[in-house]
């Protein structure tokens, strides 16, 4: 195996939640070591739960350090986190235990790449609940990062079949959220969107700056953000070169940067820009009663490290089923990957 794959430092997520599961499924398809040399960061005795549950043919390896992982196909390196109650959490139940355990991993993953023993982080769905309970203050990955890495300057990059969403705002309430539509911000967040595109290896960026309001306002008729913060920020970012145009009716940018016209969008806040993207990547089975497939990936641009996560929660409806799908965390892998080559 090649030495120059990057080491990537995949997280369990929380142990009550589908993380584990679909971890072992995806250290199970050749193609995860092909590339890259994965490190699982969480409990050996909760993967090799998930081992049997997933029904794939692998063993847990537990290491103290990174050094001591080998990195071999058919085996699962667990960089070892102590956790001498994990037989009491329960799937799909949400559990102090279970959170702590999770956000330890998390924290572990930032520690090795912000020393540089990691090429980057991958990180499987925690439950915000459940570190909250125990006793780690934050809204989600992002805001967890951002505060470890000491990083003022971030957003959240949806990604997946050519549509690209990065957002003004993220989990705040949307009455928040209107008020955070200002223009430093915005330009702020185009900025990061260009060089975040860039990284992924698109050479010459198109960005779609959503609208507010209902038809970007139609001149003033339903709002005033429009004029006063979004139309300056974009104006401002053409003047630093960028690639931008808008805003743009939110009812009309999504499809447009489906067809081709945009390889990123700007979202004002969190569900304008979840919404599209969940309808093209989420795929409901209503034979089955359950989602037939769950894509997406959801990157961290702004921070001193590579950060790319799976973009669907913890699935305790169906924790501990072997239903679920890894294919989310390998398109997180596989972004990973395009970000470290195209460190620059």
């Amino acid at each position: 195996m090649s030495k120059q794959l990057p080491i990537l430092a995949i997280t369990m997520g929380d142990p009550a939640g589908i993380g584990p599961e679909i971890a072992a499924k995806a250290f199970s398809r050749g193609k995860l070591h092909q590339v890259c040399r994965p490190l699982l960061i969480g409990h050996s005795g909760l993967m090799q739960q998930a081992i049997k549950i997933a029904g794939v043919k692998l063993q847990a390896i537990t290491v103290n350090n990174v050094r001591e992982a080998d990195f071999k196909p058919g085996f699962i390196d667990v960089y070892e986190l102590e956790c001498q109650d994990f037989e009491k959490i329960r799937y799909g139940e949400i559990s102090p235990i279970a959170g702590d355990l999770a956000f330890r991993a998390v924290k572990k993953a930032i520690d090795l790449a912000m020393a540089g023993e990691v090429d980057g982080t991958v990180t499987n769905p925690i439950h915000k609940g459940a570190i909250n309970a125990a006793g780690h203050k934050f809204s989600g990955h992002t805001e967890i990062y951002a505060h470890l890495t000491n990083t003022p300057e971030y957003a959240m990059l949806l990604a997946d079949s050519g549509l690209r969403v990065i957002h003004v705002s993220t989990h705040v309430s949307l009455r928040q959220a209107c008020d955070m539509v200002k223009k430093e911000r915005i330009i702020e967040v185009i900025v990061l969107l260009h060089n975040g595109l860039k990284k992924i290896g698109i050479e010459k960026p198109r960005i779609g700056v959503a609208g507010l309001n209902p038809h970007s306002s139609d001149g003033g008729l339903f709002g005033w953000e429009e004029e006063k913060e979004i139309l300056p920020a974009v104006e401002e970012a053409v003047r630093r070169g960028i690639n931008v145009e808008g805003p743009i009716p939110p009812d009309v940018l999504f499809a447009l940067a489906r067809g081709g016209k945009y390889d990123g969008c700007v979202a004002m806040y969190h569900d304008q820009g979840h919404i599209p993207f969940k309808v093209l990547g989420f795929k409901w089975d209503e034979k089955t009663g359950k989602m037939k497939s769950v894509k997406g990936v959801n990157i961290t641009l702004g921070l001193p490290i590579i950060r790319t996560s799976v973009d669907h929660g913890t699935a305790f409806e169906i924790a501990g089923k072997g239903i679920a799908s890894p294919d989310a965390l390998l398109n997180a892998v596989d972004y990973a990957v395009k970000l470290h080559l195209n460190k620059f």
